[in-house]
């Protein structure tokens, strides 16, 4: 039943010319991942890491859940951003070929509003079978697609952000037409810091 989802996989991989891509249920759960791995692994090399005045909303709240400092700065960028003091690229709003950076975690998006229009979705472009295998299993509750959860002996924490096969069906049929056809920059997203929910944000 996974296969496909493989299958979307690869072809997403080629698309970038990345050397793998985890396909999960959204780029905010995508950027999660990342973040949580790269801590595990003291990859995140800040004890604060900053972020855009101008990006969409759920990447502060993502690193306010994981209780990861952070602060916003005026920066002004097109089509992809880096978390600053992270590997970590928050690229939803990327849709070209061949735009890896390779040894980095690029997060992408297949939300209704992006070019790769499938409603719901995201990936996690990375550059080694073991990022990839270890990403796998963190989507899918530290658990393998290879056979029944009750079977086997899951050894890590995992989370429930799996892409399901039908999203991954239909990613693969929208991938033959789907087109660039816009160039997103910071100036399409609200200032954060003017919303009450960030005012102790420096």
């Amino acid at each position: 039943m996974f296969e496909i989802v493989k299958d979307f996989e690869k072809r997403i991989a080629d698309y970038y010319n990345a050397p793998f891509a985890v396909a999960t249920d959204s780029c905010t759960h995508a950027l999660e991942l990342a973040l949580l791995y790269d801590k595990s692994n003291f990859n995140i090399s800040k004890a604060e890491i900053t972020i855009p005045t101008r990006t969409y909303i759920s990447v502060p709240f993502t690193l306010m859940k994981l209780n990861i400092p952070f602060a916003f700065i005026n920066v002004d960028w097109q089509e992809y951003y880096f978390l600053g003091g992270t590997r970590i690229i928050d690229a939803a709003v990327l849709f070209e070929p061949n735009t890896y950076i390779d040894g980095q975690l690029m997060c992408l998006s297949f939300q209704f509003k992006k070019m790769l229009n499938l409603g719901r979705g995201g990936a996690i472009l990375c550059s080694t079978q073991q990022e990839y295998d270890i990403f796998k299993r963190m989507a899918y509750d530290g658990r393998e697609d290879s056979k029944p959860w009750a079977e086997q002996n899951i050894k890590t924490i995992g989370y429930h952000y799996y892409m399901t096969p039908e999203t991954a069906q239909l990613g693969i049929e929208k991938l033959k037409t789907a087109t660039p056809n816009k160039r997103w920059t910071s100036i399409d997203y609200p200032y954060l810091p003017d919303m009450e929910v960030f005012k102790d944000v420096l």
